[in-house]
This record gives C-alpha cells, sequence and structure tokens, in this order.
C-alpha cells in the first residue's frame, strides 16, 4: 500500500471516551507509520494536545467533563492549534449533529463505527 507511505510521521489524536473506539482506531492506524495518541475525555485531550501537537484530531462528541463541541471551540480559539483540523465522532448523522459539530469549528464529520478506509480517507483528505 504504497499510498499509506505518506501517513508516515502524521500524529493522530483519537479522543472518546470508548475504550473500544480508541483501540479499534489504533489498530486501524498500526503499520500506516502514524503516530496515535489516544485520550479518555476533552480535559485529558487538551493536555495531549499541547505535549504532543497533533496533525488531526479525531474527537467524540459526546464524553463526560468536556465534551467534543466544547473542546473544539477550545482547540479552534488557541492560535497555536486553530488550524489542526478537527474531527468530529459520533454515531449519530443527522444534519443537526454534524451542523452543530461545524458551528463548533469542526473541519468534517466521521460517523461511529468506522471503517479502517473511512478513517484513513479523513486523514489524507486533511493532512496531506
Amino acid at each position: 500500500m504504497d499510498d499509506l507511505d505518506a501517513l508516515c510521521g502524521i500524529k493522530v489524536l483519537i479522543v472518546d471516551d470508548s475504550s473500544t473506539i480508541r483501540r479499534s482506531a489504533e489498530i486501524f492506524l498500526n503499520n500506516t507509520g502514524c503516530e496515535v495518541i489516544l485520550a479518555a475525555d476533552g480535559f485529558d485531550a487538551m493536555a495531549k494536545i499541547v505535549d504532543n501537537h497533533p496533525d488531526i484530531i479525531f474527537i467524540d462528541v459526546i464524553m463526560p467533563r468536556l465534551d467534543g463541541y466544547q473542546a473544539c471551540r477550545l482547540i479552534k480559539k488557541n492560535s497555536c492549534f486553530h488550524a489542526t483540523p478537527v474531527i468530529m465522532l459520533s454515531s449519530k448523522n443527522g444534519i443537526f449533529d454534524k451542523a452543530r459539530g461545524h458551528m463548533a469549528g469542526s473541519n468534517g464529520y466521521l460517523t461511529k463505527p468506522f471503517a479502517r478506509k473511512e478513517l484513513i480517507d479523513v486523514i489524507q483528505r486533511h493532512v496531506l
């Protein structure tokens, strides 16, 4: 898979309170050359964003403490990270949910559960 060579070195942050989703994304990105960073909620994500400077962030919409919409707004307000693509993750696929993510500043929307190809396609579209 030569097209995956371009993913080498890309830092991908996966933020989801579901360990299953985090682990699935990590497995999907195995052998792509991506550096996968995992966070369990929005607060955890904020610290990992500052420490790791990810190239793309996938963030769950519904999480305890700091939800995906709130976290996305905080990321986009920060001058160091406002250009970092933020992709909302949700099991809901409604137009209202997508619009709300867009209003929070997200760059895209991925419906859970997602396939390996969908995840890689989004990374390629927003980072390369």
